[in-house]
This record gives C-alpha cells, structure tokens and sequence, in this order.
C-alpha cells in the first residue's frame, strides 16, 4: 500500500472534511432527490438531475477520502530543523528574472493549496528545492521556460 506524506494539520483537514459530508452533505442531497423525485416526472425534472449529479460527487469523494486517510503517514514538523529544505519545510525564494520574493511550505499532494502558500512535495518546484541550503539556486523547467530561483530562507515553524 503506498503511503502518502502528510501533516497533522493536513490530515485533520481531510478528516473535517470527510466527517462533514457523511453527516451533513450526504443526508441533504439524499432528501433533495426525494423532493425532486416528489415533483413527478423524472426526465425532465433539472432539480433531480443536479441532486443525482451532486450525489455523485460526494459519494466519488468520500470513496477519495476513505482511501487517502487510512494511507497517509504523518510527518510531525515540530520536529524538523535545519537549513536543508524537505518536507514542512517553509521556503522563501527570490525568483531571479523579476526579483520577486514568495515564500511556500512543502506539503503532502493532497493538501496543497496555491492560496494558502502550499505546494505539493511532488511539484516541479518542490522537486528542484529538496535537498538544497539557503543560498542555492535552483532551476525549475515551466510551460514558459525553465525559471531561476534563489533560496534566501528555510524555516520549520
């Protein structure tokens, strides 16, 4: 069974999130098709169709979650220091062709977010990063060209 990284904080996302629709979503879309199914006929009845629809999704990602839990390996990153980037880690870099300074935290695949600063630990940049000193520059292949970047910052907290 393979294993996928994963914070605390992480997985305890997941958790909420699996807890939320079995006993939330999952009920509201079972009582949403049987009012559309009570307006009569169901072929032309759009507020069934999209219950349906919906029903699907949540079932597809409780199945998703119920696969990802039980498989993840937590990594406590309070216990991580140093100046070598890996998992947890947060990295400032300094992008060399505009100058522009972005910091990012390497996470588990499934608990990235761009929003947030996260990036997955399978992630081009991740990739390039781990292994590396504050100081280094890495080279990052991209749809636009291969971007350059300068570690200025790792940090575990």
């Amino acid at each position: 069974m393979q294993k996928f990284p994963m914070t605390a904080e992480g997985l305890a996302k997941l958790e909420e999130e699996l807890k939320i629709l079995r006993s939330q979503e999952r009920p509201a879309v079972i009582r949403a098709i049987a009012e559309a199914r009570a307006h009569g006929d169901l072929s032309e009845n759009a507020e069934y169709h999209a219950a349906r629809e919906r029903q699907s999704f949540i079932e597809g990602r409780i199945a998703e979650l119920e696969t990802i839990i039980p498989s993840s390996e937590v990594i406590d990153i309070s216990k991580l220091s140093g100046n070598q980037v890996r998992f947890g880690a947060k990295v400032t870099v300094l992008d060399e062709e505009t100058e522009q300074e972005r910091t990012y935290r390497i996470v588990g695949q499934y608990e990235a977010d761009m929003k947030d600063g996260s990036i997955s630990i399978s992630s081009p940049l991740a990739k390039a990063l781990i292994g590396k000193k504050v100081g280094d520059s890495v080279e990052v292949p991209a749809p636009g060209g291969a971007r350059a970047y300068e570690i200025t910052a790792v940090a575990f907290r």
